[in-house]
């Protein structure tokens, strides 16, 4: 858990207008609706220690579970907010996890140029540093906002809360949220998503599931992504599979490659069916 990594040394966000951000300082502490009248041109975030964790040396485990259970209890209240937030506005959220480098960003970047014609779609990017990513979404036309959590290693709800207030979000609409990259976590921060989808690459190894156990047993959907290696590589599909249901029994799974196209069309229906299911009469304003 993050209570002992250290994370949550502070955050930005930047709007998805280059000099358009909005600011908060250490210690902001406000209702969730995240109502504010106060965005600057060129102010930013900052979290402070927030809901992404504190470092707790020399503490015993008793008082270090007690206080994780009230890190994610505050986080679960600011998640249902936002799940409130995206019900009422008629938009279908999406959390995007994955280890560094497993190719999550141009799966989304596919995914966006693939899908847009049909849904508005919006994306949340956290990364520890750079609005490298948030810049590949816009120039796809999508709406993005880039989160830094500087020393933080997962985004958390009420970080997403602050950077719902900096889109534009239309009813019968995505969101996706680029969780940042680490299998550990983001697994256990709500965000108030629809559905948390895990991305695992073929040159990670078949045996991350058992290695990473919770952050699998978290998802709903995992994507097998970079497939177009695979007669490249010794990497045994079955034991991966195997491995995932060890772990989820419910997990579902799709092998794609976001480089070739292969198995996007059956990761666009499970969104667009989901989407349909969770969204009604709403999705077919899209």
């Amino acid at each position: 858990m993050c209570t002992v990594c250290g994370c949550g040394a502070g955050g930005l966000i930047e709007a998805p207008e280059a000099d358009s951000h909005v600011h908060s300082g250490p210690g902001h502490s406000h209702p969730h609706r995240h109502d504010h009248g106060h965005r600057h041109s060129g102010d930013a975030i900052d979290f402070g220690a927030g809901l992404a964790g504190v470092s707790l040396p020399g503490l015993s485990q008793e008082r270090t579970i007690r206080i994780e259970r009230d890190i994610l209890s505050k986080n679960a209240a600011y998640a249902e907010t936002n799940r409130t937030l995206l019900r009422e506005a008629g938009v279908f959220a999406l959390n995007l996890l994955s280890s560094p480098g497993s190719g999550k960003t141009t799966l989304l970047v596919r995914a966006i140029a693939d899908l847009q014609a049909r849904w508005p779609i919006a994306v949340i990017e956290g990364d520890q540093q750079t609005s490298r990513d948030a810049e590949r979404i816009r120039a796809t036309g999508a709406q993005a906002v880039q989160i830094n959590t500087g020393k933080g290693c997962h985004l958390d709800a009420h970080m997403v809360g602050h950077a719902l207030q900096c889109l534009s979000l239309e009813r019968g609409g995505l969101l996706f949220i680029e969780n940042v990259g680490n299998l550990v976590c983001p697994a256990a921060f709500d965000l108030g998503e629809a559905f948390k989808v895990v991305v695992l690459s073929v040159t990670e190894g078949e045996d991350k599931p058992l290695k990473y156990p919770d952050m699998f047993a978290a998802a709903d959907l995992m994507l097998l992504n970079k497939s177009d290696l695979l007669p490249h590589l010794d990497f045994d599909v079955g034991a991966c599979f195997a491995a995932a249901a060890r772990v989820n029994p419910r997990l579902q799974i799709l092998t794609v490659s976001a480089r070739t196209g292969e198995g996007l069309a059956a990761f666009h229906a499970w969104i667009e069916g989901r989407a349909a299911a969770a969204l009604g009469p709403m999705a077919a304003l899209a």
